[in-house]
């Protein structure tokens, strides 16, 4: 039986024109394995670790029916390969985009006591004016920390603030507009009155998401990161350059994991295109035990890990504990290596994105609006296993 001719049909024929994401490509080829594979000809071949789902081995279209009928009515989450907890994750899923639906559909006014519609757009106003700083005044960061060949974080950190500026700047701007439109100062237009229903309904201003980083943090939770980030960069700004970094804390990562390949490319005199990262992962439970930053590299902390879990005890990536969708990782040191040989066993290769959809589109700088990168992880179980598992780490949540 040709096996191998069947999964390239399936999956780089039939799917080849559509599935064009690298990692997509990798998690489809991983799961034809266990559907395409001699072994499926025995009698107890299961396709599931409970034998839930396994091959039929009847002969009448009656049987097999019979057979089909004993199936559970909602599949679960083995049948695709992932942990259990996927279940609890659809549910929630479907019970968001629900509630968002009637959400959507309620009155913009309503009859009795209580605070109106435009009182509490107002009120949500002045507490994020208050909170909220606003935009950063360039000149002095310019003067400590200055564009040098041997540092890239300064330059990384002028164009973090760039960025927050941009941000800052819009929303200082439109929550003036929406206090003075609501009192009739100014003509309420429509993306003013978008912005205040946005407010009212817990949602990210749509003016406000274009200008800032990919969240799908509601909106009391989005200002509390912002804020969270902000004091990343005020640490920055008045103690130094840190010694370890909040990744999470990134407009754009990306350019924070090239600057720390510069600095070492520089330091030794290599070409940047021969260096890779290692990623040693910690055996520390947090950054704050890291007491100073390291030679060559850079730590991070502040991700965390969907469809696993990281085990300290074993130093491997391991099951979820039941109910336990998310877990923090623990430091990582990202060591820049020259000509480094990728291990090909013993370690899962686990992409990381800011937010949880798995999904971005490609920016104008070459690099996806979600995807990071990767990171090679310890692991005593076949990589093929995480990946059905669809095992990823992320800079931030829903919450």
């Amino acid at each position: 039986m040709p096996i191998k001719v069947l999964r390239v049909l399936i999956t780089d024929v039939n799917y080849g024109g559509r599935v064009t994401d690298d990692w997509d490509r990798r998690f489809m080829t991983s799961m034809i394995q266990v559907f395409a594979t001699p072994e499926m000809l025995n009698d107890d071949y299961s396709y599931s670790a409970s034998g839930h789902y396994k091959a039929l081995g009847c002969e009448k279209i009656e049987e097999f029916l019979e057979e089909i009928e004993k199936l559970p009515d909602d599949a679960q989450p083995e049948a695709f390969g992932f942990h259990d907890n996927a279940a609890i994750t659809c549910a929630t899923d479907e019970a968001v985009a629900m509630l968002t639906c009637v959400l959507g559909l309620q009155p913009r006014t309503g009859g009795g006591g209580g605070k109106s519609r435009e009182d509490i757009i107002d009120e949500l106003a002045v507490d994020v004016s208050q909170r909220v700083e606003g935009p950063y005044d360039m000149e002095p960061v310019l003067k400590m920390y200055p564009v040098t060949y041997n540092e890239s974080m300064n330059t990384v950190l002028q164009q973090e603030i760039v960025r927050y500026n941009k941000l800052l700047g819009e929303m200082k701007r439109s929550l003036g507009d929406i206090r003075k439109a609501l009192v009739g100062q100014l003509v309420m237009t429509d993306d003013l009155d978008a912005m205040g229903t946005a407010m009212y309904n817990q949602a990210v201003p749509e003016n406000w998401a274009k200008k800032a980083y990919p969240s799908l943090k509601p909106f009391a939770a989005w200002v509390n990161d912002l804020l969270a980030r902000l004091d990343f960069l005020n640490k920055w700004i008045e103690f130094g350059i840190p010694a370890t970094f909040w990744i999470s804390g990134f407009f754009f990562p990306q350019a924070f994991l090239t600057g720390t390949l510069q600095n070492y490319a520089r330091k030794f005199q290599k070409a940047i295109d021969t260096i890779s990262f290692e990623s040693v992962i910690m055996k520390i439970k947090d950054h704050t035990e890291v007491p100073e930053r390291p030679d060559d590299g850079c730590i991070i902390w502040g991700l965390f890990m969907e469809g696993a879990r990281w085990n300290p005890d074993i130093h491997s990536i391991d099951e979820s504990r039941p109910k336990e969708l998310f877990t923090a990782m623990v430091p990582i040191h990202l060591l820049p290596v020259e000509k480094r040989v990728v291990p090909t066993q013993g370690i899962y290769k686990c992409p990381v994105y800011k937010v949880l959809t798995r999904a971005g589109t490609l920016s104008t700088t070459g690099h996806s609006t979600n995807y990071v990168c990767p990171l090679e992880l310890p692991s005593k179980t076949d990589a093929n296993h995480w990946i059905r598992r669809g095992v990823a780490l992320f800079t931030m949540l829903k919450f």
